[in-house]
């Protein structure tokens, strides 16, 4: 692969992540989007006439906006003659609008590009299924009231029974399979209990929680002002939870699985965005980058198994790259579940996945708990799936920076069979 030279992240800017159906409810995707690009701009000293292209990933596809990047542009007041465009890979979409800026940046197409991620999941609509839809389309090309009457004799009242979009977009078409059917497949290829998944979620939040005590997240996130509160702060951290809590939840998608909505990453509304330029091209900024992207890779795999994408992806960022996993100093991995972390980390690590799976002579390395997720991730903080893979680039390079590092590795799994691995540094050499 022909990797453009590094990028810029310049600055980084997120809305608070909440919980879907609460206080971001009555927000679009757009509405959020905006509010992170307004930000992030104030953060790196820009201004709106400064932006030469927007680039945003969104999953669900608002249907009053289609091209939702482009209405965030021109909502943020970024002038009518700048391009935008969205982009969606799934759950790597926040990721996917990074590569897509690096690539414009790098062909010359612009210099300063806004990319980020919105996703409201409490707005994805509800849908009416198809044989409804014809009855509704014949009623509205009625002429006359014989006509009408005869249509509406046709109705049923599963005809009025509404089928949730969110449900259908978390299921694969190609596998049959929703998201956490593919967590129930991994915990059973690799044996993950329940009690160890529980104990990863119960983690996840004492890491997210002691990073809000310390005002680490707080770093990132911009303010949202509703008529009656300031909302600063993610809502999904759980601060009193516990195995005993965990225990108690019911599986969800298999009776008797092991996969719980307490073990599994939150259905969240947020948005994430950055401001990127190339790396021979900073000192017009008042500011330092935050840091830089220096390799991607993107890997397919078997949809009944899409959780174990970071694992594909990274061993094939490591092959173009020519580094190890032991080379990173901090790790984001997405916690789509509890079960496809732990999976990933024991397919990392065994010679017979190394073998098999990806062509390699020996393991592809260690997802060790003491670099990985040390903020915590989705199960805590929640996953806006147009949203994540913005927002574990900014938290991790936060994290390096904080700490005194150097290089660090985002990575995702991917709805459908994909991975995507980005390595970032917070000094060139």
């Amino acid at each position: 692969m022909n990797t453009p030279k590094p990028v810029a992240i310049i600055a980084a800017a997120r809305t608070p992540y909440r919980r879907a159906f609460t206080d971001l409810a009555d927000r679009s995707a757009v509405d959020l989007g905006v509010h992170a690009v307004r930000h992030v701009l104030g953060r790196s000293g820009l201004t709106t006439d400064d932006v030469d292209e927007v680039i945003f990933g969104n999953v669900a596809g608002p249907p009053d906006a289609a091209n939702v990047a482009r209405v965030i542009s021109l909502a943020a007041g970024i002038p009518h003659d700048r391009i935008a465009h969205t982009v969606n890979r799934n759950c790597g979409s926040g990721m996917e609008s990074l590569i897509a800026a690096w690539q414009s940046i790098g062909s010359g197409r612009g210099k300063t590009i806004v990319a980020g991620g919105s996703e409201s999941m409490s707005n994805i609509p509800l849908l009416y299924r198809t044989s409804a839809v014809k009855l509704f389309t014949r009623l509205a090309k009625s002429r006359t009231m014989g006509a009408r009457i005869g249509t509406l004799a046709h109705f049923r009242p599963r005809h009025f029974k509404p089928v949730a979009g969110i449900e259908l977009g978390l299921t694969d078409p190609v596998s049959g399979l929703n998201m956490g059917q593919t967590a129930e497949v991994l915990a059973e290829q690799f044996d993950v209990s329940r009690t160890e998944q529980d104990e990863y979620a119960l983690e996840s939040h004492r890491r997210a929680d002691a990073a809000r005590r310390r005002c680490f997240l707080s770093g990132e996130i911009a303010a949202m002002e509703t008529s009656t509160t300031t909302i600063d702060r993610d809502n999904g951290i759980r601060e009193n939870q516990s195995t005993e809590t965990l225990g108690k939840l019911r599986p969800i998608f298999d009776p008797a699985g092991t996969v719980t909505a307490g073990n599994a990453c939150q259905i969240t509304d947020g948005a994430a965005a950055v401001v990127m330029a190339a790396a021979d091209d900073v000192a017009r900024f008042d500011r330092k980058p935050l840091g830089y992207v220096t390799g991607y890779a993107i890997a397919g795999c078997d949809p009944r198994r899409m959780g174990l994408g970071p694992v594909y992806a990274t061993a094939k960022l490591l092959r173009e790259t020519a580094r190890t996993l032991d080379d990173f100093d901090r790790i984001e991995l997405n916690e789509a579940f509890a079960a496809q972390v732990i999976a990933c980390q024991r397919a990392a690590e065994s010679a017979t996945f190394a073998r098999e799976e990806l062509g390699l002579s020996k393991p592809l390395g260690k997802f060790d708990s003491e670099r990985l997720n040390i903020h915590g991730g989705a199960i805590a903080l929640g996953h806006p799936v147009g949203s994540t893979g913005t927002r574990i680039v900014i938290t991790l390079l936060r994290a390096l920076r904080q700490a005194g590092l150097r290089r660090g590795l985002a990575t995702l799994c991917i709805g459908g069979g994909q991975g995507m691995a980005l390595s970032l540094e917070t000094e060139l050499e």
